[in-house]
């Protein structure tokens, strides 16, 4: 089935969607007629080919961490010219690309924990949680019991005063 809107249609759309223009899907549907949810298709099947087109207004530093490995990946064989007109295209700098890379080759380096480590760490939260309600429930049970002490100490000095005992007898 042929598809009812021409090939620059889609490519204005796409080129309005991407970095540095970054127009919200409902803007572009609002200004062009097409229907959101055929542009949110669009933006799919694009980003499944591997293009950076995030479609948001957001700055770079809050795009998804699908969207920053796609830039990655994209600029991973441009350096110089090349990086620094792919930056200016995205609204992007060199060293947001570069702190970027080293994020996601850091998510698989050796540090990261194991599933094992990962299960500990979580079987040590769960005990540490379970060791703190434990320790409130003793904490509120003290200040219960320091209140009643209190309350008991007054009401023995208000009896000292209201009925004094001799201490002669």
């Amino acid at each position: 089935m042929q598809s009812p809107y021409d090939p620059e249609l889609r490519a204005e759309i796409r080129q309005r969607m991407s970095p540095p223009n970054r127009e919200s899907v409902a803007e572009i549907a609002r200004s062009t007629g097409v229907n959101a949810q055929t542009l949110y298709s669009w933006r799919h099947r694009w980003k499944q080919e591997g293009q950076l087109v995030p479609a948001t207004s957001k700055a770079p530093e809050q795009w998804s961490a699908a969207d920053k490995l796609a830039a990655v990946i994209q600029a991973a064989g441009l350096s110089g010219p090349d990086l620094g007109a792919y930056c200016r295209e995205r609204g992007l700098f060199p060293k947001q690309l570069a702190r970027w890379r080293q994020v996601a080759e850091d998510a698989n380096s050796h540090s990261a924990p194991s599933m094992s480590d990962q299960k500990e760490l979580q079987r040590l939260n769960q005990e540490l949680i379970r060791q703190n309600r434990r320790l409130e429930r003793e904490l509120q049970k003290k200040e219960k019991a320091l209140a009643e002490a209190a309350t008991l100490l007054m009401l023995v000095k208000k009896r000292d005063l209201l009925w004094p005992q001799n201490e002669e007898t």
